[in-house]
């Protein structure tokens, strides 16, 4: 597993430049003030890149992958349910009956549960369709990150190959773009472990109340972010500064950077958070647009790009949750996210609540008129000219 995940890194691509130089071209002789529709048009320029193609950028047939997995560490008593309401909420997604589900039906996005790592027993293997709980199970449930390692580097491979290979299998069925939401209680935990060694951030800093905590079980909380970063970092010393992870590294060392994060994942993560940062990997492997969800999503598309930098050209921000350090993974990833809604379900739902408006702004790109169809004196880019006439 280890071979094969560095043969897929390795060949990832950055985004072709070309191509997006050709969608701004596209936009600017639209006939529209240059630049108007903002993110909209940046979004679209970035999915040429993807791509490669100007001519046609399609992002037809979304869909929304949710990883469900359960976390040895709500025996802390970090979480306000018991696990067995991941279940639940996740056999919901089979029922089209999920908070996400409605947002998925209006925006027209399927929806593929998937369970990497559930406690009970897997459902069935079959062929991906919507509304069936896809079974990619590595284990029943991580183990308590406070005491010891969450997974095996084994099973964190694992992990992150079946959300990888996911993108592919999503890909051959046709789908243009995907969100990426998760399922779990007390998955916020975890998130704030590993997010607070990839950003620096004290245990403190990056944990909020997740799905909504009482004072008491928050303080439980930030104890356990903090016992299991402290664990962590007293079993690996050499993980203490992450400042090589923001620097270009020849290919002896990509295989370093890769076993790092894998390692920061298999100590302080969970099942659901490696598949996520396999999907996001197999993005760029297989070059599809992923759009990240909110707090969690975006730490497992950090675990990404520092596994691999040019895994960012595949990635889109959707929107800033209002959990406490939202806005600095996007900060270490260094996207700013479009929505501003003070959501904190999860799940994809602010990842799904992005994609009509994307779709818009590929609609208008591809069948409005320009300029010169019009004959009409098209706009000046005084910007790009430096305010000279």
């Amino acid at each position: 597993m280890r071979e094969r995940l560095l043969e897929l890194l390795d060949g990832i691509c950055p985004a072709d430049r070309a191509a997006m130089e050709d969608a701004r071209t596209r936009w600017n002789s639209l006939a529209k003030p240059i630049g108007s529709l903002g993110f909209l048009e940046e979004a679209v320029v970035r999915a040429a890149g993807i791509t490669g193609d100007a001519r046609h950028v399609s992002l037809n047939r979304p869909a929304l992958v949710v990883m469900c997995a359960d976390h040895g560490v709500v025996r802390e008593g970090v979480s306000q349910t018991g696990q067995e309401v991941t279940r639940i909420v996740a056999e919901n997604f089979t029922r089209n009956q999920t908070s996400t589900s409605i947002l998925c039906r209006r925006s027209g996005t399927d929806i593929f549960p998937v369970d990497i790592g559930m406690l009970g027993p897997s459902f069935p293997n079959g062929r991906p369709q919507p509304f069936v709980m896809l079974n990619r199970k590595v284990a029943e449930g991580s183990k308590n990150i406070v005491r010891e390692a969450a997974m095996s580097m084994e099973e964190c491979l694992k992990a992150l190959l079946a959300g990888l290979f996911l993108v592919r299998d999503l890909k051959e069925r046709g789908y243009g773009i995907l969100a990426v939401g998760e399922m779990g209680i007390g998955n916020t935990t975890p998130s704030s472990a590993v997010g607070s060694v990839l950003t620096g951030l004290s245990p403190k800093e990056v944990t909020g109340k997740g799905a909504g905590l009482s004072e008491a079980a928050f303080e439980k909380k930030k104890a356990a972010v903090a016992a299991a970063v402290g664990r962590f970092y007293e079993a690996h010393p050499e993980y203490a500064s992450y400042a090589w992870l923001a620097e270009p590294a020849e290919k002896p060392e990509c295989a370093k950077r890769i076993f790092h994060v894998c390692a920061l994942l298999a100590e302080l993560g969970g099942f659901d958070l490696a598949g996520m940062a396999g999907v996001f990997l197999g993005g760029a492997v297989y070059r599809l647009p992923v759009v990240m969800d909110g707090f969690i999503s975006s730490t497992a598309a950090l675990c990404a790009v520092c596994m691999n930098p040019l895994v960012r050209d595949f990635l889109f921000p959707s929107h800033v949750s209002s959990e406490t350090a939202s806005r600095a993974v996007l900060d270490a990833l260094d996207m700013t996210a479009p929505l501003q809604l003070d959501m904190h379900l999860g799940e994809g739902s602010g990842a799904v609540a992005l994609l009509p408006l994307l779709l818009m702004g590929v609609d208008v790109y591809e069948q409005m008129s320009t300029f010169q169809e019009i004959e009409v004196e098209p706009y000046l880019d005084y910007e790009a000219a430096g305010g000279m006439v």
